[in-house]
């Protein structure tokens, strides 16, 4: 035999079968491809959901006609699977299919289907589906461990942004600022012409360094986030539209501002930062446009130019980390990121996030994004 038996073994199975006889068939025939199976037979749809209620299964194998069971048939067994198990391997049965049908329970998420007639090809079928479902589930428990943990090592990035903009603004700040008012003391107190001119000159050194320090702080983790969000993105929009002045932008946002969370705070406004970032970087855009929304239990940031665009599968190139992981973030608070753009088109970034409440904020307010 071609399957894997080892690996499968003892396996439970559901069965909903209404007839003795067919079931009997169908555990003859596992039983004489060798192998172990619990079984337990239902015939209707209490028992159905009574069995799923009690987990545990490796399949479940199901007649697609029920006679005695009104309008329930297979298919709709299998939607009332789905909802609660995206995975579960289900096998349909039945003496006679259509192909219109099986094509159908296939796209309603049916493992596979086979005819009564033609039992041989059931234990492949089951030993094949069982298999895949075990491998779909190990993906799945990886990728949510590798979301974890990238959700952590973010959180322990923004910690320690959060432990360097307060390191620079108490003890660099601090240094830095005595260090200006001793060399001002220095330059209106000395008597040598060129010794003022050196302290002056150290002084506009010193200058440029507080200003760099200053830019580091806002970009590691900028005190007026602690206003809110939409303090925080007006100034965002206000220092792009300084260092970039061929740019026009503008903001439309409800007025008045809901008690965001602060996770979802923190990532609309990196959202917004990684999407000026790239319009700068490599939009050749005239116009930026930011819409903020915050009803109907959503968070909505949308960052649109009117750029040269993107090709497809700019997003895959490893330039695109910063997208790929405010995607990550995203998801990792139940929300996602969205990217819509083409050649000299430009591009539209989209961010939404599921919000704790609702508020009631009707109205827009649209402005400039120049205080």
């Amino acid at each position: 035999m071609s399957w894997d038996q080892s690996a499968l073994r003892p396996l439970r199975v559901l069965h909903v079968e209404d007839s003795e006889l067919d079931h009997e068939l169908m555990r003859a025939q596992l039983a004489h491809a060798g192998l172990e199976v619990s079984w337990t037979r239902v015939d209707d749809l209490p028992g159905f959901e009574q069995a799923l209620a009690e987990g545990g299964w490796d399949a479940v194998i199901c007649d697609h006609h029920l006679p005695g069971s009104g309008d329930l048939d297979g298919l709709s067994l299998l939607a009332r699977l789905r909802k609660q198990d995206a995975w579960l391997p289900f096998l349909l049965v039945s003496g006679e299919i259509g192909e219109d049908r099986a094509v159908q329970a296939m796209r309603e998420g049916a493992t596979d289907y086979l005819l009564k007639g033609r039992l041989a090809r059931l234990a492949p079928a089951l030993t094949q589906a069982i298999s895949a479902a075990r491998a779909q589930r190990e993906r799945q428990l990886a990728q949510q461990q590798l979301s974890a943990l990238a959700a952590q090592l973010q959180e322990r990035i923004e910690e320690e942004r959060a432990r360097l903009s307060r390191e620079l603004h108490d003890e660099v700040g601090s240094a830095l600022t005595a260090l200006k008012f001793d060399l001002g003391w220095l330059q209106r107190h000395a008597h040598d012409e060129r010794l003022a001119e050196r302290a002056g000159q150290a002084q506009q050194v010193l200058d440029g360094a507080i200003a760099a320090s200053r830019r580091l702080m806002q970009d590691l983790r900028p005190p007026i986030l602690e206003e809110g969000l939409l303090p925080a993105v007006q100034w965002q929009l206000a220092q792009f539209e300084r260092q970039h002045p061929a740019v026009a932008c503008s903001l439309l946002h409800p007025p008045g501002e809901p008690d965001l969370p602060p996770a979802s705070c923190l990532t609309a406004y990196r959202f917004v930062q990684e999407a000026l970032h790239n319009i700068a970087k490599h939009a050749q855009a005239s116009r930026v446009r930011v819409e903020m929304q915050w009803s109907s239990g959503v968070l909505g940031v949308e960052v649109q130019d009117d750029g040269q665009g993107m090709a497809a599968g700019a997003l895959a190139q490893p330039t695109r980390l910063g997208l790929r992981g405010l995607q990550e973030r995203a998801a990792g608070l139940g929300g996602w990121v969205d990217v819509s753009s083409r050649p000299g088109q430009g591009t539209l970034l989209a961010l939404n996030l599921p919000l704790p409440d609702e508020p009631a904020l009707p109205q827009w307010t649209e402005e400039s994004a120049a205080p």
